[in-house]
Order: C-alpha cells, then sequence, then structure tokens
C-alpha cells in the first residue's frame, strides 16, 4: 500500500504537472476517440498497449474479455450499457477488442465445476464462451498449448461478431464510419496480432499484408 500511496504523490507533484494543460481541457468534457475492451488481467494495461493518453479512450474491462451479444434487460447489464454508451452517446470512431496471452477467463473454460464452488458468477458469465470450448475440444484433440491460444483468438472473433449484434454497428462498420480491431496480445513479447474478417487470419500489426 505504500508504493501505491507514493505513486499517487509523485502523480500529483509531477506527472500531473507535466500534462496540467491536457487534464485542464478535460475538466467539463471527454472526446474519446476510441472504445477498448479488454480483459481485467492486471498485465493488459490499455494505455500503455496503445500509447495513448487520458482522454483518448473509454475503457471496459471484464474476464475474459468478452462482448455480449446486444439485448434490451431488466437486468443490470454492465458491459453492454457501457459499450452501448460509449456508442450512441460518445460516438467513438473506433472500437479495440484486446485478447491477450495466458488468458486465466479462457483457461477456466476447461476447469471441473467444483474450482466453482466459490466464484458462481465467473462460471456463469464465462457460460457465454460455451460454444467455444465445444469447438476447441474437437479442434484441437486436448492439446493445451494449441488449446489455450485457440480459445482465446475465438473468443476475440466472438466479441467480434457479437458487437455487430448492437444498434448500428454493422451499418457503420460496413461504410467505414466505425472501424473495429480484435486483437489478440503475446504478453511475453508485445506482439499484437489484428483479426482479418475477410481472410479469417489474424495477422501481427505492422506487417505488410
Amino acid at each position: 500500500m505504500e508504493s501505491l500511496l507514493s505513486g499517487a504523490i509523485k502523480f500529483m507533484e509531477e506527472d500531473f504537472v507535466a500534462h496540467k494543460t491536457l487534464f485542464e481541457s478535460l475538466s467539463d468534457k471527454q472526446i474519446p476517440h476510441t472504445l477498448f475492451v479488454g480483459c481485467i488481467d492486471s498485465r493488459v494495461v490499455p494505455n500503455l498497449i496503445t500509447n495513448t493518453l487520458p482522454g483518448d479512450l473509454v475503457v471496459v474491462r471484464n474476464i475474459a474479455n468478452i462482448i455480449p451479444p446486444y439485448r434490451r434487460s431488466e437486468e443490470y447489464l454492465a458491459t453492454t450499457s457501457a459499450i452501448e454508451y460509449a456508442l450512441q452517446s460518445l460516438k467513438v470512431e473506433n472500437v479495440i477488442i484486446c485478447g491477450h496471452s495466458n488468458c486465466g477467463g479462457c483457461a477456466a473454460l476447461y476447469l471441473e465445476e467444483s474450482k466453482f464452488e466459490n466464484i458462481p458468477n465467473v462460471k456463469r458469465w464465462l457460460d457465454l464462451l460455451g460454444h467455444i470450448k465445444k469447438d476447441v475440444e474437437v479442434a484441437t484433440r486436448n492439446n493445451p498449448a494449441k488449446r489455450e491460444w485457440l480459445t482465446e483468438r475465438l473468443n476475440v472473433v466472438n466479441s467480434f461478431q457479437n458487437l455487430l449484434t448492437y444498434p448500428d454497428v454493422k451499418a457503420k462498420f460496413r461504410d467505414g464510419s466505425l472501424k473495429i480491431y480484435a486483437w489478440h496480445y503475446i504478453i511475453e513479447t508485445g506482439e499484437i496480432y489484428n483479426y482479418n474478417p475477410v481472410s479469417k487470419t489474424f495477422r501481427l500489426l505492422g506487417v505488410d499484408k
């Protein structure tokens, strides 16, 4: 805790001062250009990965960076409502769906039921990926290494497809007014692979097609 307090003091005394003009411009409004949907994993740091400043990103995080299909409900839909707000109220121009390597949420799909005894809501949330689990088990024949990256990538593709069910998204994506990127971020190398919905492949960012 001491390091967190020291960090907060450093922010007030140094980092804030270095960006004082920026923060003043953000005091009564925000105009983010991008919605970043990522995992709650502590190793995934949106502004660091994208080299962006405060005010650039509106961030939605949950276990395994899942975008559920759009629906209206009397339930409390945190992820859906946040994405809806970013798209309809903030009018973001881009969406980044960022999955990552060694994702605990994706790996948890293959755990025994007993492991969820104390985290039933996590189990229920991961039910959204039940169909992915079935496809991966058939494709990988229980090869752990292949199962891991295939689950992570299919999860990103699934969220990409679910995003298209949100109001106006498919039309805006088709006419180019909304750009959607689906990433697989490799923690240990820093590499980011982007999904191409036409070729249905992942390509390393910065590498010519």
